[in-house]
């Protein structure tokens, strides 16, 4: 067995000498295919599930696409995939011995999720941790994504298994976390915050889904779940609100239908916002 290497000193350490050592830790980053340039990469998370994460994703999305940038989603929840549904995508995803192809929505945004390769988009994926992350590895390193500005990643909720070979495996520039107005909003937003931290992952700012309904008749707005805390915990971390996204029966119609590409609103106009000021900087 290898003895297991210990920290050098600052006089001794360089990259031929120290991989691996505490100073400068294994890095398990996978190369995507060599038929892609992707320019930036966003992923969208949180501390529990149902909070819309999938909405969010497909909104920046198509915010980008309308910007005039080449935008796609990675379907990242294997076991509760959405994306597909939403932008009403039926076909199968094809393949070829160079890797697979992406499906593409109307406007040409760029698709890969596990119900584009099941046989029925009903059937539950029963897979055990380490292959919910390999799939989702594969969709980095095997899909062929072509040129891409920013390819969005729709994560499962939580800090497991499949979040955690994300951030280790994808050279993510930053996250969005999704998050609703519930009293445990501090906590959400702050176990996703100290995840991305821990991982060295830019936090680029959260979004509040369920922020409240609009009266159809008045325009009043309506606090179903109370007063948000989020401006005092995005203030504790020093993270930027992105937006504030109601409960809207209009969007909801338009992803049952398949026709979400078609939602009509400036909810996320900031983040789209910022996500092109991450753009442009790059260049």
């Amino acid at each position: 067995m290898s003895e297991k290497k210990k920290a050098c000193s600052d006089s001794e350490c360089s990259k031929a000498s120290c991989e691996g050592c505490e100073k400068n830790p294994q890095s398990f980053l996978e190369k995507t295919n060599e038929l892609n340039s992707i320019k930036k990469v966003i992923g969208v998370v949180s501390g529990k599930g149902g909070v819309g994460k999938s909405l969010v994703t497909a909104m920046l999305s198509i915010l980008m696409s309308r910007k005039g940038y080449s935008t796609g989603i990675l379907d990242a929840d294997i076991t509760g995939p959405s994306i597909p549904k939403m932008f009403g995508i039926t076909q199968k995803a094809q393949g070829s011995e160079l890797g697979l192809f992406p499906e593409r929505t109307h406007n040409d945004i760029r698709i890969m999720s596990i119900n584009l390769l099941l046989e029925q988009d009903d059937m539950p994926v029963i897979w055990r941790g380490p292959l919910l992350a390999g799939t989702v590895k594969q969709f980095w390193t095997d899909v062929i994504w072509g040129d891409l500005d920013f390819l969005f990643i729709d994560m499962p909720p939580g800090t497991g298994d499949v979040p955690l070979t994300v951030f280790q495996s994808i050279p993510l520039d930053g996250v969005v976390i999704v998050t609703s107005p519930q009293e445990l909003v501090s906590m959400i937003v702050k176990k996703a915050y100290n995840m991305a931290r821990q991982m060295n992952i830019p936090v680029l700012g959260v979004v509040e889904n369920m922020s409240y309904v609009k009266c159809p008749d008045c325009g009043k707005e309506i606090k179903l779940f109370g007063e948000s805390n989020l401006t005092q915990t995005a203030k504790d971390l020093d993270i930027d609100i992105l937006g504030k996204v109601p409960v809207d029966p209009i969007m909801a119609q338009l992803a049952d239908k398949g026709e979400f590409e078609r939602f009509s609103n400036d909810y996320l106009s900031d983040a789209a916002k910022k996500m092109e000021t991450m753009f442009v900087k790059a260049e």
